[in-house]
């Protein structure tokens, strides 16, 4: 069985970064990928799709430092849904855990790249 996800998108606001009680890191953003294509009659189309990707340890660490709102990632990870409860009802989370995090396109400013 494969569980694999690979994302190529831009992130849509500044990362949240926290820390658990056991000392681990934990980042989550939000990821948008857009798919364009134009239909049989030449309209252009587009469909963009939000994903929320869960970054632990040493990923949400990167992120901490380097990533923000507008930044362009290429993740590699796989799906997983969670299941909780939310006023008595029962609700589903679908989210990506990040097992691979590449920093894409040029930054913002050059000195904010590690040595």
């Amino acid at each position: 069985m494969i569980n694999k996800v690979i994302l190529l998108g831009n992130v849509g606001a500044e990362p949240e970064v926290r820390s658990l009680d056991g000392g681990a890191k934990v980042a989550r953003i939000r990821v948008a990928t857009t798919e364009k294509w134009t239909d049989k009659n030449g309209k252009k189309e587009e469909q963009t799709e939000w994903h929320t990707i869960s970054l632990w340890r040493g990923l949400a660490d990167v992120v901490d430092k380097y990533v923000h709102k507008g930044s362009q990632v290429y993740i590699e990870g796989k799906i997983r849904t969670r299941e909780f409860e939310q006023n008595g009802e029962k609700r589903y989370a679908t989210e990506i855990i990040a097992e691979e995090l590449k920093l894409c396109g040029r930054p913002k400013d050059a000195n904010e790249l590690p040595v």
